[in-house]
């Protein structure tokens, strides 16, 4: 990590995820603001290699930011840092391009480990909040959402799922990067999702990848 950007409108909390954030990713350079507009100018004239989003801020909703960044900068990772544990502002967070969701009621160690995740590509998700992501898959289906994965795009869901990127993928399986970007399409496309995270997860769900604390 080289620029992290932490938005958090409340100095107390903010200074509590920066000392976290640092403590996480100690070679990074750790900026702060406490609103939409302060991380809008902020982001004009720099690059954030990781963002962590309250969802509340006094100036708009932190989902706002989540999607012009996926837009606009999406070698971003984003992830969300919020009270709310609801299905509502989880899933939105989600589909808005969340890579990570963390409840800010967390131990401080709790928040380090599944932000070191990170750096070996599994996603940062408070454990009860993975539970309540993988029930939503596990429910039973009512109806067919997409055509099935061809063999080739489990091989990319596993690499999706493993943390690597276009580039990598297409190294790996000998194809090209807008191959392999096509391939990521038409995968989000068939399972209904938005990004990595919901991907990792539906990859989980498919036996694609094993679920945490599977042995290998």
């Amino acid at each position: 990590m080289q620029n992290i950007l932490v938005i958090e409108d409340h100095q107390e909390t903010r200074e509590w995820l920066v000392s976290i954030v640092e403590a996480t990713f100690s070679d990074a350079d750790v900026f702060q603001v406490g609103t939409l507009e302060q991380a809008y100018s902020w982001l004009s004239t720099n690059k954030a290699n990781l963002a962590i989003v309250d969802l509340s801020l006094p100036d708009g909703n932190g989902k706002e930011l989540l999607i012009h960044l996926k837009v606009h900068s999406p070698e971003t990772y984003l992830v969300v840092a919020t009270i709310f544990d609801d299905d509502k502002h989880l899933f939105e967070a989600l589909r808005a391009g969340a890579n990570g969701y963390l409840l800010k009621d967390q131990p401080r160690k709790a928040i380090i480990d599944s932000l070191s995740g990170i750096v070996n590509g599994s996603p940062p998700l408070t454990p009860a909040i993975a539970r309540r992501i993988l029930r939503q898959f596990q429910q039973p289906e009512t109806k067919s959402t997409g055509t099935a994965l061809s063999e080739r795009e489990k091989e990319v869901l596993f690499l999706l799922a493993k943390g690597y990127g276009r580039s990598d993928i297409s190294d790996l399986l000998g194809v090209s990067v807008n191959t392999a970007a096509t391939h990521i399409k038409a995968i989000y496309r068939k399972l209904g999702v938005s990004g990595r995270a919901e991907a990792t997860l539906e990859a989980v769900r498919m036996g694609v990848v094993p679920s945490p604390g599977t042995p290998t």
